[in-house]
């Protein structure tokens, strides 16, 4: 069966927010996400924000990644350099291995968008409990070009040579 005789499958996705300044009316990251993910035909499963805390997030994630129904989560925000951004240290131990790749392409296409200030992005994936999990900055822009030229096509069965949805299956082998 070829790429284009695949059937798509759609996915449970939850959105995180991690914002010291938004709130879920101005929250216009993950509304792009979810828009764009409910465009595609996936299913928002969960969507909340929280504070820039170490704590925090990794409560909500844990649950979503304990949630054998969710699996993907999104999360945007907290991957800078400042001293609020804690979104890889709280994110990276709940881990059962990182997929480099994602957050290395997402900076080669932020290259051409913010030219080199695209290194300041901590921007990385990963698989917990057959989960997959993509923390994005919070910019709106940076939401939109994770999603539109990585995610969207890496969470179709149909993208060829080959995606994530046909390896979610696999993750617990």
């Amino acid at each position: 069966m070829n790429s284009k005789e695949k059937a798509f499958q759609p996915l449970r996705v939850a959105i995180l927010t991690v914002s010291d300044s938004r709130t879920h009316e101005t929250d216009t990251s993950g509304q792009t996400l979810q828009e764009r993910l409910e465009a595609a035909g996936h299913e928002l499963s969960d969507r909340d924000l929280v504070p820039d805390d170490i704590y925090l997030m990794r409560a909500v994630v844990s649950a979503w990644i304990a949630d054998e129904s969710t699996q993907c989560i999104l999360i945007t925000g907290g991957t800078g350099l400042t001293g609020r951004d804690h979104t890889p240290e709280a994110v990276r131990p709940l881990l059962d291995r990182e997929i480099p790749g994602f957050g290395e392409l997402f900076r080669h296409y932020s290259l051409e968008e913010i030219g080199t200030s695209t290194i300041q992005s901590r921007a990385f994936a990963g698989i917990a409990n057959a989960t997959l999990v993509f923390a994005l900055p919070g910019s709106t822009g940076a939401c939109r070009t994770a999603w539109d030229r990585i995610l969207e096509p890496q969470l179709d069965a149909r993208t060829g040579p080959c995606n994530f949805v046909s390896l979610i299956p696999r993750f617990k082998e």
